[in-house]
């Protein structure tokens, strides 16, 4: 009759069995996505995994081996406190690491640029290349604090908290943030990538099946982080129609006053709809000029390349403060700090400002005049002055 099992041994059993439970509810879908660059990405990571496991197993079986093997009451092992060296041994330990290390190194290299998020998809799925006539579609998408913002400027509206697109047509995402830096990621359609201000990543991707997948924030970001999220919606053409139909039914439209409201600090947004978007908004919000009155970030460096408007230049863009709070909509312009002009030695400027002989080379800055030995007047106080006077 055989004898029992063990109390511990049942016990042990027992406390596997949460373990286990616990892995079956795991949703792995990082490794079953529903994009094509999701999966390739999912790919890359089981083949890089398999590659190290080359290594890992064995050394982690040969331990064991040699821990059993060479035990102090196994008197049939070979005592040799002498051996130092084996040819053989050190070919086996830097040949076999050195391979993998040249197998990761390949893959990762031609996947970097099979993969990189700024180019144009060439497929949607295995074997089914992308059509000459298709034509991405468009997704600007803004991180506020704490909410997504969806823009679709193709079928004019706009969402919070929640995105559609229809299976099998590339999807290029333009994705910007209104304060602080944020992670785009939706693991069921391709890797995360960073949503900055002032700045525009692209990211393209497809969707080649339907479902309702979760998309989020995967860089902290302040206190209503954890409640970033959204969800994506891949739907057939007609879905993915049937949802713009039913967001042109919201009636809001979001222009630049609703967009000033929007960006303000909340948490735990429900998902909104607007039946109708301004145009440029999205690039008002990369420009940081979504605020009126405040010049853009592409026409200040387009002054700057030319060279500057100097001292008149002061009238356009002493108020133009791009900070979260007196350049974002979310804080009224105090109008008390300005640096009106650069501080120098008097002999230095004099030297400076002179005259030369013959004709001076002109200066490259719009609007600005010769040097002069002249005095420059001063620049009026900002006190004086609340409006900031047109470009001339």
């Amino acid at each position: 009759m055989p004898s029992p099992r063990p109390l511990s041994a049942r016990l042990r059993a027992l406390l596997i069995l949460p373990a286990f439970a616990l892995l079956c509810g795991c949703d792995m879908v990082v490794l079953n996505p529903a994009g094509d660059i999701a999966r390739q990405q999912g790919d890359l990571v089981i083949v890089s995994t398999l590659l190290m496991l080359l290594i890992i197993v064995p050394v982690m079986a040969l331990v064991v081996l040699f821990a059993w093997r060479y035990r102090e009451s196994n008197k049939d092992a070979t005592y040799a406190p002498d051996w130092d060296h084996s040819t053989s041994l050190e070919l086996v330990i830097w040949s076999a690491p050195l391979l993998i290390i040249i197998c990761l190194g390949a893959i990762t290299w031609v996947s970097t640029h099979l993969l990189d998020p700024y180019r144009p998809l060439s497929r949607t799925a295995p074997g089914k290349p992308v059509a000459a006539d298709v034509k991405p579609l468009e997704v600007q998408v803004v991180a506020l604090d704490w909410k997504w913002l969806f823009i679709y400027p193709e079928q004019g509206i706009a969402t919070v908290n929640e995105m559609a697109a229809p299976v099998g047509r590339p999807i290029r995402f333009r994705i910007s943030a209104s304060s602080v830096m944020n992670s785009f990621y939706i693991p069921a359609l391709a890797g995360q990538i960073y949503a900055m201000p002032g700045m525009e990543t692209p990211l393209n991707a497809v969707f080649d099946k339907t479902g309702a997948f979760q998309g989020f924030s995967a860089n902290y970001s302040g206190h209503g982080f954890s409640s970033m999220r959204f969800k994506a919606h891949s739907t057939d053409q007609a879905g993915f129609d049937a949802w713009v139909a039913e967001a042109k039914k919201a009636g809001a439209t979001l222009d630049r006053a609703e967009y000033l409201k929007l960006e303000r600090p909340s948490e735990k947004e429900p998902v909104r709809r607007f039946a109708g978007v301004e145009a440029g908004l999205f690039d008002m919000v990369t420009n940081l000029c979504v605020e009126p009155g405040k010049m853009c970030m592409h026409q200040m460096m387009s002054l700057d390349a030319k060279g500057g408007m100097g001292k008149a230049g002061l009238y356009n863009v002493r108020q133009l403060a791009y900070d979260k709070f007196g350049g974002r909509g979310t804080h009224a312009h105090g109008g008390k700090s300005f640096v009106g002009e650069i501080c120098a030695d008097k002999q230095d400027i004099a030297v400076r400002a002179a005259p030369k002989a013959g004709n001076p080379k002109p200066l490259t800055g719009a609007g600005m005049k010769q040097p002069s030995a002249e005095p420059s007047p001063t620049a009026p106080s900002v006190a004086s002055e609340t409006r900031p006077r047109p470009l001339s």
